[in-house]
């Protein structure tokens, strides 16, 4: 296990990237759908994260549908040159805010349209392809049409950089035979590490491990045993959560999400929590 004192940075694409990024989901409404209750508190957590030093956005078009990407850019636009703004396709939302795989080369490419328009950018950053078959593990099958119609997306000078998110190893080394992948976004915890391979096979090729659900699916007795660590270092879960994952591995980027100033700020602080030896070791016991 790599331990590191601070996040540091990380190459994501051509870029170097502080580790602990933002997530825009939750400046969605209820649910991601719909509009925030308070749209200026959305914008202004997304200038302080920035103002902060967060040069690592993640965001979806299918968020809201459309909101996040609109409110990035009434805050954000015009976006600062160190600034990676990190998207996602393969799925919709319907009208009674379900959320529908969308994978057809037709539902990628008005995808890919609808974040440059939404986020008004002539090319987008990174565009990860997200696999909708289960919504928190992956299941293989071919990938190569989704991934193809990207590949071209990015030929055409689209899309700068290519990701993959919920994907298996073997899709994976598929995507790899068609394009550059620079980043890949599947659940992955301190107490759920069914990725640990996958975390070190990309770390020794240089991409981004960027894991989401950092407090997800936790057993009772796993979210004791994290609570107790968090109290013995006066902090909370969710930071020792963060500061775990930066612990786990130098090519792994944060993108914790909140719709809060408070958590906000928590999160970041998370960067600069040492997670201790003995605590270690009782979170690995939890596992």
């Amino acid at each position: 296990m790599t331990k590191t004192n601070t996040p540091g940075a990380f190459t994501l694409g051509d870029r170097q990237v502080s580790r602990m990024g933002y997530g825009a989901m939750q400046l969605a409404g209820p649910g991601v759908f719909g509009p925030p209750k308070d749209r200026d508190a959305a914008i202004a957590i997304l200038r302080e994260a920035v103002a902060s030093g967060v040069d690592h956005i993640d965001t979806s078009d299918f968020y809201g549908p459309h909101v996040t990407n609109q409110i990035i850019r009434e805050a954000l636009h015009p976006y600062r040159a160190d600034l990676t703004i990190v998207t996602k396709v393969g799925a919709v939302r319907g009208s009674d805010a379900s959320v529908k795989p969308a994978q057809s080369p037709v539902e990628l490419i008005a995808a890919v349209h609808d974040n440059l328009r939404n986020l008004h950018v002539d090319v987008l950053d990174v565009v990860n392809l997200r696999t909708m078959k289960d919504n928190k593990r992956p299941v293989e099958g071919s990938i190569a049409e989704q991934f193809t119609v990207l590949a071209e997306l990015q030929q055409q000078g689209l899309i700068r950089h290519l990701g993959l998110s919920n994907v298996t190893a073997a899709q994976i080394e598929e995507a790899q035979s068609i394009a550059p992948v620079v980043c890949v976004q599947n659940m992955f915890n301190v107490m759920h590490r069914h990725d640990d391979p996958l975390v070190d096979a990309l770390a020794q090729q240089g991409i981004a491990y960027v894991p989401f659900w950092p407090l997800g699916g936790f057993r009772s007795l796993q979210s004791a045993t994290l609570s107790a660590v968090a109290s013995s270092l006066d902090a909370t879960p969710m930071q020792v959560a963060l500061a775990w994952l930066l612990q786990r591995s130098p090519n792994i980027l944060l993108i914790p999400g909140t719709s809060s100033l408070e958590h906000l700020r928590e999160n970041l602080a998370a960067g600069s929590l040492a997670l201790p030896a003995v605590a270690l070791d009782q979170l690995d016991g939890a596992i």
